[in-house]
């Protein structure tokens, strides 16, 4: 920060009444719904917080005016920005790309300069909302599938699941065909974009077409021959020609990637994009070789509200998808690069850290509850970090998950075939279940003889099964002694089949279930800053309750975390590490931060942190008409906080870890992929599925509820909030369809 500009930062914070001093972000074009500004100039080193549904200590009111101020509030069908800021929309669901479209559900961002001003700006496309893209889907693209009637034919399934395993259809039955039409629309809106942008003389973003435009979809490769390509030990599976499940015939071939959702940035100009969701489109589990399930594992499936299976109908095997993508946006002829070494799980994000003469490394989050957190290490080093041939080193090195201790330390568990069997007791873990990998039948001569303390499926059956009594734990580290003794195959083909089935071998290892972490960013100094979104548990696991707890001690607890790590003498290679929480969710009178559910990070150029929140669509805005107990029912109370928001964070001064209210996004969606230009004056951002419960905000329709709302000191008072049903975000029109969209935020021109 220069010298006026650290003048003017202890001027705000020394006179600026409300105001938050920061670092810069990045811009748009659209009428601020909120218009009165202060006095002095808002810029990205300053913005009066926006007032949030609920009290907060960062609004600047005494107590006794909070329920005077707060018994009325209104919820808003725009992204709403401090006084003195605007956005504009560079791109929507269906605008041309290439030779293809934008795509559905924009999420990571990534912003790479060519020039002052001017870059590649690359998109993540995470999944389809199915009501707002079935209901808009003609009026966009200007074509019809057969929705209705595929419906339909599926209703007619005895099961009442509405599915279809249209892979065992021959190619010429009807239902296979529209089944085909619906797969390839819906995959073609998912995957990867790479659009060409500047900033023109009236302070805009604009496009500029550059023949690099182009798209990488879920079906690339398919008819086009634009496939994916892969490395590491991942790949001598994929090239097998026979196994215990299926292959797809393709060698490494890869077709498509496809529910990408956050991602990251190399310091060499590529960018890395996370597969996380994929297990809703093919099959997740794996047999002990790595080869996948049978694509009729994860029928099609289309209903009002949910579309899946997505893959079934091209036969597309699991174990090709969950992987970290690497593309250079530059290259027009680059459809991206799968390394699996970075290993197989539903990936939220990658932390990219590189400094020279020293190895590389990258983290990640599997996002699911009881999911893990993940560092690889390259087995070379770094020579000069803006050298493409870095690229290289992902393709050598070790995968580790991290393990967490109460006491604020932690070391890294390397995921190879000599790593002790040695899974955490169900006790310790919020809802009392871990899953496992299934054991090798004895008869194979893998593992030593069972001793029957607890039955242990045969994994020749393939994937996982769930353990909720210790005993059973102590039953299976006798059986498997190391994670060898799970896999099966040549020593590269087991560290491949180990990394497809990353999750699992990391529970086996006993690395520690997490509460759902999403993002993973990298600070200059080397800190690592995680999110954890949610700490409650279901079918698939939870956190361990000794490490996920609420500012009371609370176990499940909902509202998530921000999670600052640093590595021993920061070394990117170090085996272990120390932690300690920077801020929690949930609210403020409970002693959270004002905010539920944090999911995507940005760190400015001072190592401030930029949040967005990820509440589900299921739970945005719903009443809470009275808080009869609240001890253990923390979940039933997410809708309090409104709509998903930006918030800011400091990390060090007087507001480290206090968090500011900056934007809150439309109905029903998703805030997510916030991104700065190079010099901080304009933020990125996408908007994910406005009106994805409610689809067209129809004749501005909405109603008001009453929430049993407190102040940040505890007193309890009725609010009534006006909420728009549905949207007509981003053109705001009455009746206007909604769409995801990518946005620029600015301050406001002055001439």
């Amino acid at each position: 920060m220069g010298n006026t500009n650290r003048r003017d930062f202890l001027l705000l914070m020394a006179g600026g009444a409300g105001a938050v001093a920061f670092s810069s972000l990045a811009g748009c074009d659209r009428k601020v719904t909120q218009t009165s500004v202060d006095s002095i100039k808002p810029s990205f080193l300053s913005f009066k917080p926006i007032k949030s549904p609920i009290p907060l200590e960062t609004d600047g009111l005494k107590v006794e005016q909070q329920q005077e101020n707060y018994r009325n509030y209104e919820v808003v069908d725009d992204l709403v920005l401090p006084p003195g800021f605007e956005y504009h929309v560079i791109a929507a669901w269906g605008d041309k790309v290439g030779d293809s479209r934008f795509g559905y559900n924009n999420d990571y961002l990534s912003f790479v300069s060519t020039a002052d001003n001017e870059g590649y700006l690359s998109i993540n496309f995470e999944y389809i909302s199915a009501l707002p893209w079935m209901q808009t889907y003609q009026q966009v693209i200007g074509k019809s599938l057969p929705f209705e009637q595929v419906r339909a034919e599926l209703e007619k399934d005895s099961s009442g699941k509405s599915e279809k395993n249209a892979y065992a259809l021959s190619d010429n039955d009807p239902i296979k065909v529209k089944i085909t039409d619906i797969s390839a629309e819906a995959l073609l809106d998912q995957g990867i974009g790479v659009i060409s942008v500047r900033k023109a003389s009236n302070g805009k973003w604009e496009r500029t077409n550059s023949p690099a435009d182009r798209r990488i979809t879920g079906i690339s490769g398919l008819k086009d021959n634009r496939y994916l390509q892969a490395t590491g030990p991942g790949v001598a599976v994929f090239r097998k020609k026979q196994g215990l499940g299926y292959i797809d015939k393709l060698s490494d071939r890869i077709i498509g990637s496809f529910a990408n959702c956050a991602g990251g940035t190399t310091p060499w100009g590529t960018v890395l994009s996370a597969e996380e969701n994929f297990q809703a489109q093919v099959p997740e589990p794996v047999y002990a070789d790595g080869t996948s399930f049978d694509p009729g594992t994860r029928p099609f499936v289309l209903k009002e509200k949910s579309i899946s299976g997505q893959g079934n109908v091209f036969g597309l095997a699991g174990n090709k998808y969950g992987w970290i993508v690497e593309l250079d946006p530059a290259n027009p002829k680059d459809y991206g690069t799968k390394h699996t070494w970075l290993g197989r799980f539903r990936h939220e994000a990658v932390g990219v850290r590189v400094v020279p003469g020293k190895p590389i490394a990258f983290y990640s989050g599997c996002d699911r509850r009881g999911g893990h957190i993940y560092k690889f290490v390259s087995k070379d080093k770094v020579s000069n970090p803006t050298d493409k041939v870095n690229s290289q080193l992902l393709s050598q090195g070790m995968l580790y998950a991290a393990k967490f201790n109460p006491d604020g330390t932690g070391r890294w568990i390397p995921l190879r075939t000599d790593t002790a069997v040695d899974p955490d007791l169900p006790s310790n873990i919020v809802g009392n279940l871990i899953r496992l990998p299934k054991g090798l039948p004895d008869e194979a001569g893998e593992g030593t003889p069972q001793q029957n303390l607890f039955p242990i499926p045969e994994r020749v059956k393939g994937g996982d099964f769930p353990v909720k009594d210790d005993k059973a734990i102590a039953s299976y580290k006798q059986k498997f002694k190391t994670l060898d003794d799970l896999y099966i195959g040549n020593p590269e083909e087991k560290q491949g089949a180990i990394l497809i089935d990353a999750h699992y071998a990391a529970n086996a290892a006993g690395a520690t279930c997490t509460a759902r972490p999403e993002d993973t960013e990298i600070a200059s100094n080397g800190d690592l800053y995680i999110t954890f979104t949610s700490g409650s548990p279901d079918e698939e696991g939870g956190p361990d309750a000794r490490i996920f707890k609420g500012p009371q001690g609370e176990t499940p607890y909902e509202y998530g975390w921000i999670v600052q790590l640093t590595e021993d003498k920061q070394e990117p290679a170090a085996d272990t590490f120390s932690w300690q929480i920077l801020a929690t969710g949930g609210e403020p009178n409970k002693g959270g931060n004002g905010f539920a559910n944090p999911d995507n990070l940005l760190l400015d150029s001072q190592a401030n942190v930029w949040m967005v929140t990820d509440i589900s669509t299921g739970k945005l805005n719903n009443a809470v008409k009275s808080r009869t107990s609240d001890k253990g029912k923390d979940i039933s109370y997410s809708g309090v906080f409104g709509n998903n928001t930006i918030w800011y964070i400091p990390t060090s001064g007087e507001q480290q870890g206090k968090a500011f209210l900056f934007g809150i996004g439309p109905m029903e969606c998703e805030v997510t992929g916030p991104c700065f230009s190079p010099n901080e004056d304009t933020m990125f951002a996408a908007i994910q599925h406005p009106g994805e419960a409610n689809g067209i905000r129809k004749n501005k329709a909405s109603e008001a509820r009453e929430y049993a709302v407190y102040t940040t000191t505890g007193e309890e008072f009725i609010q009534t909030r006006q909420v728009p049903i549905g949207s007509n975000w981003p053109d705001r029109n009455i009746n206007a369809l909604p769409k995801p969209a990518v946005v620029a935020i600015t301050t406001m021109r002055t001439s």
